[in-house]
């Protein structure tokens, strides 16, 4: 006898529209689409704008098989999907060559023009690393570029509250353009935060450029600013007291050895800036810029300063030596420094009395990162220290160099010193320590 009853249909045919989305939201672009061919029921998952909210769009500037449609799917995306995007971050992965870089702007072009027209949640936009100064940017395709950039930053300027433009390096011209771009219709911009850390190019003294004060005094609601020293003077500071000073919490700034920072900024604008944002913390970022007198201009005692790191990426330079920042500047933020990373070349001289004074003095140091040449000795008494509760570090990472390739020894004595604090290391600490021959 025949069965007239209908198939016995499968589970997943039942399964609740939360969690069929939640399924979707671990495919990729591929396998959503031929899900979304099985049924209506997944059709309509497939078209959930909460699938599509956020978007990391690579463009690969060295072809492969595997990238030759990124530019094509970077179209489809936001033609089908660009009216859900809420963050959207954009990849240059190795461009190599002017046609890439043309190829990229084009698309661009479209890409911006495309989610201008339907985008209406967009709030973060990040492009990184665009580096404009390369001469595979020719010029009129960099003016371009940034032209369809600037145009879709106006459009967008109501809601974006995130912008990253790390590594852009563009003129200071062009750089007020894109950052004009987000007050030009109201001529005041509610954005809350910045990244335009090596946003201009090498050696501009973007602290002298009254431009670049008008720009700024455009911004309103600042939470989080990340820049260069170079941005800084006493004229920027005294614009964030005026405008921002109500929301301002953090300030991340990078100093490079190949960025101007001759200039004097007194200690009382920052002190004016600090009594009207009470809240804020300041973090500063040291690449090569090492030596004591150029420190002192910049570490003023009047800064907030929550987070220092000091990297000298390698170099030895006999002319410098860390002992006077170690145990003169730096102690000066004993009652605020949280976090603390040195990356030193220093093998003509010892750190580790200096280094752990510092340390016991700084009250609420949380976070040590050290990379230099250290006695293998400086860990136990700084473990006995912690034992002891003369310092509260819940994180320690150090890898200390030493001048000869077979490190047998030292790595004993820190497996010695492990099993001696094991109980404190394995129960209160993030804690990773090597030796590492620096031949």
């Amino acid at each position: 006898m025949e069965d007239d009853s209908e198939p016995e249909q499968s589970s997943w045919a039942h399964l609740p529209d939360v969690c069929l989305r939640h399924v979707f939201h671990w495919l990729d672009d591929r396998d959503r689409s031929q899900a979304a061919l099985v049924c209506k029921k997944w059709s309509w998952a497939m078209y959930s704008g909460s699938l599509w909210r956020s978007r990391t769009i690579t463009f690969y500037g060295r072809p492969s098989r595997a990238h030759t449609s990124e530019f094509q799917s970077a179209l489809w995306y936001v033609k089908k999907f660009g009216k859900y995007l809420e963050h959207l971050e954009i990849k240059l992965s190795n461009p190599y060559n002017t046609a890439f870089t043309q190829k990229f702007q084009v698309t661009m072009r479209g890409l911006l023009s495309r989610l201008g027209k339907c985008n209406s949640r967009l709030v973060s936009l990040s492009i990184k690393y665009l580096e404009l100064d390369r001469l595979i940017w020719k010029n009129l395709v960099r003016a371009q570029f940034i032209k369809n950039l600037a145009t879709f930053l106006k459009r967008m300027s109501k809601q974006l509250d995130y912008l990253n433009l790390k590594g852009a390096r563009v003129t200071l011209e062009e750089g007020c353009e894109l950052l004009n771009s987000l007050s030009c219709l109201t001529n005041e911009s509610f954005i809350s935060e910045i990244n335009i850390e090596d946003f201009f190019s090498l050696h501009l003294p973007v602290y002298s450029s009254t431009l670049f004060h008008q720009t700024m005094s455009k911004f309103h609601s600042l939470v989080i600013l990340t820049f260069n020293y170079n941005c800084i003077s006493d004229e920027l500071l005294d614009i964030l007291r005026e405008h921002s000073a109500h929301s301002l919490c953090t300030l991340n700034i990078k100093c490079h050895i190949h960025d101007p920072h001759g200039q004097v900024v007194w200690g009382m604008s920052w002190a004016n800036l600090v009594k009207r944002a009470p809240k804020l913390n300041v973090n500063f970022f040291f690449e090569r810029v090492m030596k004591h007198d150029h420190l002192a201009r910049i570490l003023l005692v009047e800064i907030p300063v929550r987070s220092i790191s000091l990297r000298s990426c390698y170099f030895n330079d006999p002319d410098w030596t860390i002992r006077p920042t170690l145990a003169n500047l730096l102690p000066a933020y004993w009652h605020v420094l949280q976090k603390l990373t040195l990356e030193l070349n220093n093998d003509h001289e010892l750190l580790d009395d200096e280094l752990l004074q510092l340390i016991l003095s700084c009250k609420r140091l949380l976070f040590l990162k050290v990379w230099a040449f250290l006695s293998v000795t400086f860990m136990e008494r700084l473990l006995q220290n912690r034992a002891e509760r003369k310092c509260i570090l819940t994180t320690i990472k150090v890898r200390i160099y030493t001048a000869r390739q077979e490190t047998s020894e030292e790595d004993r004595l820190l497996r010695d010193i492990y099993r001696k604090f094991k109980y404190l290391i394995d129960s209160e600490l993030s804690y990773f320590v090597i030796t590492y021959p620096m031949v």
